[in-house]
C-alpha cells in the first residue's frame, strides 16, 4: 500500500501544473487580443478620414448627408404609352417615382394628380423608342417629367429646348436666367419597357 500512495501524490502535483499553464495560455491569448483591438482602434481614430486630402480639406467627391433632409418619394402609377414611331407601333411601360422636397408638395401631388399624369404621359408620346433606348435619352425624358409635373402644379417653367437658330449663330456670352425652383427634386424610373 506504500507503493499506491506515492503514485497518486504525484498526479495530484502533474494536475495543477497542467491547469496553470491552459490558465497562462488564457491570460496571454486575451491580453494580446485587448492590445490588437486596443492598436486599431487607436489607428482608426488617428488616421485621417478617406473623403479628406493632404491638407485636411475634403475632397471633391465627399458627400456629407444632411441629416435633416430626408428624401420624401412619391410613386406614380406605371404609364403605358404609344411611341411617336412612325415605321412600327411601338410602345413603352414607364413606372415613375417623383422625389419631392417637402410633405407640402406631396399633398398637391395628390390634388394635381390628373393633370400630372396627362403632362407626363403628352411628353413620353412625343418621343420614339430610339430616343428613349439610350442612357442620354431616358435622362431627358426624367429632366421633361420634372418640368411637365412642375407645371402641372403651377409652377412657371421656361422652354425646354432651345431654337435651331441659336445653336447655330456663333456662341457669345448670353447672361442665362436662373432656373426656376422646382418642387420636384428628381425623378427616377422604377421600371422601362419598350416593345
Amino acid at each position: 500500500m506504500a507503493t499506491a500512495a506515492p503514485t497518486v501524490a504525484a498526479t495530484d502535483a502533474v494536475a495543477p501544473a497542467k491547469g496553470k499553464k491552459k490558465l497562462i495560455i488564457i491570460i496571454v491569448a486575451v491580453a494580446v487580443l485587448v492590445l490588437a483591438g486596443g492598436g486599431g482602434a487607436a489607428m482608426l481614430l488617428l488616421k485621417k478620414p478617406a473623403a479628406e486630402g493632404e491638407d485636411g480639406e475634403p475632397t471633391a467627391h465627399a458627400v456629407t448627408p444632411d441629416p435633416k433632409a430626408v428624401p420624401i418619394f412619391v410613386p406614380l402609377d406605371p404609364f403605358t404609352v404609344n411611341l411617336a414611331d412612325r415605321e412600327a407601333e411601338r410602345y413603352a411601360q414607364v413606372g415613375i417615382t417623383l422625389e419631392i422636397t417637402d410633405n407640402k408638395v406631396g399633398d398637391q401631388i395628390k390634388a394635381f394628380m390628373p393633370a400630372i399624369r396627362n403632362n407626363i404621359l403628352m411628353a413620353i408620346a412625343d418621343r420614339t423608342a430610339s430616343e428613349l433606348l439610350d442612357r442620354n435619352g431616358k435622362q431627358q425624358l426624367a429632366e421633361t417629367v420634372k418640368r411637365e409635373a412642375s407645371r402641372a402644379l403651377g409652377v412657371e417653367v421656361g422652354k425646354e429646348e432651345v431654337s435651331a437658330e441659336a445653336e447655330e449663330t456663333p456662341k457669345k456670352k448670353v447672361k442665362k436666367p436662373a432656373p426656376p425652383h422646382l418642387p420636384i427634386k428628381a425623378v427616377h424610373f422604377s421600371n422601362f419597357i419598350i416593345q
